[in-house]
């Protein structure tokens, strides 16, 4: 129902408007000169009084709902169906209601459930695709409502001295400063959701083993009386795998994507640069799994036989396959943002740079490239975060195996690898196995704020000496 709702919401909103113009024309004589606004900031107040309200009910409906009907529905179950206690017979609360909402759904059918618990599930499912259609349409009459008699109220408050626009660009300014705090709160869930999950992993695996430790084994054993590995937590391979890969492919997506900036921006003429810049782009529509299959399939054995020519011990899985194919998959982020910044270079600076005596190259050395250093670096340090968060190239041109080396032709793996394998399949995130993903992502997450803090301050001191 909240699909109907929301095209319901929209169709008021349209006619809101029509019926606002109308109304300010009407309650100005005909005469739209008399009214303190033009006659379409009168629309689009109504549309506004028409559609947010109901909005805002759709959200708040999203976040309750489910709550109140997963609560009316447990509380509804006959008892010997959950267990009340660590002992008692039953299953846990949050099993009992995903086997309901599976059935609820067709996902699974009643037969192959337990027979003491069947009936009750039964019905419980029965109650719960109840109560969902029960909210449905009771969400469904109370946004038509509120969006109807918001309306309402709008039309009554439209008169010639009625100051509309300013009513518009105080909700524009109120659903601008809205979008910014829900963007700040989710960068602060984000931070606070690593900080509380690290700290419980913290609890398990001291600090300084997972900081400094060479060695990096996460399987443990599951029962006190299974025979198995007790955990080695030490990221020092991860992130060296991670700077590895990411040190090669800058070294090949920097020089490559800089001089290509370079000569289309002030080299090439305009047939050529319509030409070449598209392809360059191209390059960044290209799934990651396609290059992953390029490092694998093409790059990786053209390395190990030329490793092998050198009588070099190269791996088939290596971090210079995954770092060669990932630097040809972010060029187009450096060379691409890079030809903006210098264009955007004002023309004076050439001009005054030709009138001294200078060359091309010499303008293009010592004036254009300083002052459009601070964009450089945004498209570098772009090309960095795309490097470093990098996954499928990486699990398959550069394997999985946890190596602390510097040798390019050696297996490796990166941070981003290690989270994404951790997290495969059900996982219970009570253990430090599955803790350890978000240790991992609080460190590379403090990591990229520090290159983003040291990249700022390049930014600031250029850009005042070029200002």
């Amino acid at each position: 129902m909240a699909g109907y709702l929301v095209i319901t919401i929209l169709i008021l909103s349209v006619v809101g408007y029509y019926l606002g113009r109308s109304r300010s024309v009407a309650v100005a004589d005909g005469s739209p000169q008399s009214l303190h606004s033009r006659p379409g900031y009168y629309g689009l107040f109504a549309a506004f009084w028409a559609g947010l309200p109901g909005a805002f009910l759709i959200l708040a409906w999203l976040f309750v709902q489910p709550v109140v009907v997963d609560n009316l529905v447990m509380s509804g179950l006959p008892d010997g169906i959950v267990a009340q206690e660590p002992g008692d017979e039953g299953m846990p609360a949050h099993l009992a209601l995903v086997d309901i909402k599976n059935i609820a759904s067709g996902s699974i059918s009643p037969e192959n459930l337990d027979e003491h618990h069947r009936d009750g599930l039964v019905a419980a499912a029965a109650r719960f695709n109840s109560l969902n259609t029960i909210s449905g349409w009771l969400l469904f009459a109370v946004g038509t409502a509120l969006a109807a008699g918001a309306l309402a109220i709008c039309m009554r408050r439209i008169h010639p001295k009625f100051r509309a626009r300013n009513n518009v660009e105080g909700i524009i300014r109120f659903l601008l400063i809205l979008c910014s705090t829900i963007a700040i709160f989710t960068t602060v869930g984000i931070v606070l959701s690593l900080l509380f999950e690290a700290a419980r992993f913290f609890a398990l695996v001291p600090p300084h083993e997972f900081l400094f430790g060479t060695h990096w084994s996460p399987q443990v054993a599951i029962r006190a009386d299974q025979t198995g590995s007790s955990g080695a937590f030490g990221m020092i391979p991860l992130f060296s795998g991670t700077l590895l890969i990411a040190t090669i492919a800058l070294l090949v997506a920097v020089p490559i994507g800089l001089t290509a900036a370079i000569y289309l921006a002030e080299y090439a003429d305009s047939r050529v640069r319509a030409t070449i810049k598209p392809i360059l782009e191209i390059l960044a529509g290209i799934p990651t799994v396609v290059y992953g299959f390029f490092a694998i399939l093409t790059v990786a054995p053209v390395i190990r036989d030329f490793g092998e020519a050198l009588g070099i011990d190269a791996s088939s899985n290596s971090a210079l396959a995954a770092g060669l194919v990932m630097g040809i998959m972010i060029v187009p982020f450096v060379s691409s943002l890079s030809d903006d910044v210098i264009n955007a270079v004002p023309q004076a600076l050439r001009d005054g740079s030709s009138g001294l005596g200078a060359t091309k190259s010499e303008t293009i050395r010592q004036v254009i490239l300083p002052a459009a250093l601070p964009g450089i670096v945004g498209a570098v340090l772009l090309a960095a975060s795309r490097a470093i968060g990098e996954t499928m190239i990486v699990v398959m041109a550069a394997g999985l195996a946890a190596n602390l080396t510097a040798n390019p032709f050696e297996a490796v793996t990166t941070v981003t690898v290690q989270i994404a394998s951790l997290l495969v399949g059900d996982q219970e995130f009570d253990s430090p196995k599955a803790l350890s993903v978000f240790a991992l992502g609080l460190v590379l997450f403090t990591v990229t704020l520090m290159l983003n803090v040291i990249a700022l301050r390049i930014v600031q001191k250029y850009r005042e000496k070029y200002d």
